[in-house]
């Protein structure tokens, strides 16, 4: 998986998993463009201004991803893998409950930010003829769970869109699919489960692993695929 000289966008950078899949992609010699709300903190972990850029963006605001995608075309002129981290869990009320506020929430964050990200990145990859594109659905998004319609409904959005953009771009060139997780260990679910075993959730490293093999070249025969990474849970 060498990604010598690849310009590899990356949304959430600033996240517990962001960070990883960073770190893993520059150890493969890729030039970075590590987008996030704030990004003051990745400085100490990505300090070369030759080849990391650094982004501060809105992604559920369509003008602040086109300016991100137009700052990196500016410093690298390609982009060749999108990695569409940035998101975030929440449970909430029964579906009959559900208020407005927590609905328009996960849908902007999971599935708005996938869109906003795809309708700035996508034309520049066509243009270039060859692109890969990874999204983070979920594991649980795979049925309707009690609690979490509004989380599963948006991560179910995300992994319909990576299906439609595998088939509208795979003629292209454009490889386009997305890993479903389970409970990732970090800081904040062992503080939030702190009875629950981590070593059975799956590893940050583990699911850079993932996310790396389908930007990669030797992901290049799949399509719009939905890659479950359990751990042992």
């Amino acid at each position: 998986m060498n990604f010598q000289d690849k310009t590899v966008v990356i949304t959430g950078a600033a996240g517990n998993l962001g960070r990883v899949v960073a770190r893993r992609f520059a150890d493969e010699g890729a030039q970075l463009v590590l987008i996030d709300l704030q990004t003051g903190d990745l400085e100490s972990d990505f300090p070369n201004r030759e080849r990391h850029l650094r982004v501060e963006a809105n992604l559920l605001q369509h003008d602040e991803v086109v300016a991100a995608v137009d700052k990196a075309m500016a410093r690298f002129g390609r982009i060749d893998v999108l990695c569409n981290l940035a998101g975030g869990f929440r449970m909430g009320e029964a579906v009959h409950e559900t208020s407005q506020s927590n609905w328009e929430f996960l849908l902007g964050l999971n599935a708005g930010s996938v869109l906003n990200m795809s309708r700035a990145v996508v034309p520049r990859m066509l243009a270039a003829g060859a692109g890969k594109i990874v999204n983070v659905g979920a594991f649980a998004a795979q049925k309707g769970a009690a609690q979490m319609g509004a989380y599963v409904a948006s991560k179910s959005v995300v992994m319909r869109l990576t299906e439609s953009l595998a088939a509208e771009l795979r003629e292209q060139g454009i490889n386009v699919n997305c890993v479903l997780p389970t409970i990732i260990d970090t800081p904040e679910n062992r503080l939030a489960m702190p009875g629950a075993d981590p070593s059975r959730w799956v590893a940050p490293e583990d699911l850079a692993n993932a996310i790396l093999f389908l930007a990669s070249d030797q992901a290049r025969a799949i399509h719009g695929a939905s890659l479950p990474v359990s751990g042992l849970s």
